[in-house]
């Protein structure tokens, strides 16, 4: 809620030991807390001509727990409805994504680092719809729920590399995956999802998993989701890195690139969506004006709260006041006095 509060209130039972020093201060007679020059502020013969410096003590000690309970005020913004669309990207992380048939700045790229910059613009640039991750290779992963913080999925996808996933590519797998993740009922309208789509990128060469991507794209067009399909790679033979046993780069073989633009194009056609190449300069422009030609969805969208800190306006204070007692207390200062 807006207001005042405390992040860690916790602190404020410090305060509650004040009153017990000073009850066992006057039971004993004598100083209960090892600060040094305190003997001078109790017992029958040293108790000083002025209370100056334990008042002063004690003003700092209730500011610096103040301090450590970190007071600050909360600006909550919520916005209660949001228009976009439901997108989950389906991410091949196969072997055959480590072929380096792109060239950036002059220097060789493979499959997965072309798609790397698609996958960033649409967490950057669609910052109004929700988006989940699939990752498949052998089999298939959901990385990331449907959500509206792009920050937290921006770190997750910026962890992904060839090699986390057994190696395959069951592109039916991922592609009914994605379909799963969109299945909320209260998205569907006359059977049909609202509002979803699903992004494939993928060198699109099935070789693993229990779906074939035909069976993938018939069931997507049944539920009314269009899938809009990425195809990375070259055609020919392609370069394909080859590594030792501690992953150093030894050099390349040349392949003949199984990318499977047929199965592509059909698995979009069949939905509704279409089909880009990675290499395309405008695929990214292409794909979101094809998208954003269709019904957009109203959904909850997440709160934002941002805090206030106002701590240091009683830390400082408080080490002034607190360190000013201990000099006033000191032994030279009782002596001049």
């Amino acid at each position: 809620m807006n207001g005042w509060s405390f992040a860690t209130p916790e602190w404020f039972l410090l305060l509650g030991l004040l009153p017990l020093i000073a009850w066992l201060r006057a039971r004993r007679g004598q100083a209960v807390l090892v600060i040094p020059f305190v003997s001078r502020w109790s017992g029958r013969d040293a108790v000083p001509r002025s209370r100056a410096p334990i008042v002063l003590v004690t003003a700092g000690l209730v500011l610096l727990t103040i301090a450590l309970a970190r007071p600050q005020h909360v600006d909550e913004k919520r916005q209660v409805k949001q228009n976009g669309y439901d997108i989950v990207l389906a991410v091949d992380l196969s072997g055959s994504m480590l072929a380096e048939d792109y060239e950036r700045d002059g220097e060789r790229s493979n499959r997965l680092q072309a798609i790397k910059p698609i996958i960033e613009a649409f967490m950057a640039r669609r910052p109004s719809d929700r988006i989940g991750v699939v990752t498949f290779g052998g089999r298939a992963y959901t990385l990331a729920p449907l959500t509206s913080d792009h920050d937290w999925l921006r770190r997750q996808v910026g962890r992904l590399k060839v090699g986390l996933i057994e190696d395959g590519t069951a592109v039916g797998d991922a592609l009914a995956l994605a379909v799963a993740r969109l299945g909320q009922p209260d998205r569907i309208e006359n059977g049909q999802r609202l509002g979803g789509y699903v992004i494939l990128l993928t060198d699109g060469a099935s070789n693993a998993g229990s779906m074939d991507p035909l069976q993938a794209a018939e069931l997507a067009k049944a539920k009314g989701i269009p899938v809009y399909t990425i195809g990375a790679g070259q055609d020919g033979p392609v370069p394909m890195p080859m590594f030792d046993e501690d992953g150093r780069k030894l050099g390349y073989r040349r392949v003949l690139s199984d990318l499977d633009e047929d199965s592509l194009q059909t698995i979009a056609t069949t939905t509704g969506g279409r089909y880009f190449r990675a290499i395309d300069s405008d695929t990214v422009d292409a794909a979101f004006a094809a998208i954003d030609n269709e019904r957009k969805i109203e959904f909850d969208a997440k709160s934002t709260i941002r805090a206030h800190e106002f701590y240091q306006y009683a830390a400082w204070p408080g080490l002034g006041i607190f360190g000013l007692g201990f000099w006033m207390a000191r032994p030279g200062r009782r002596e001049d006095s």
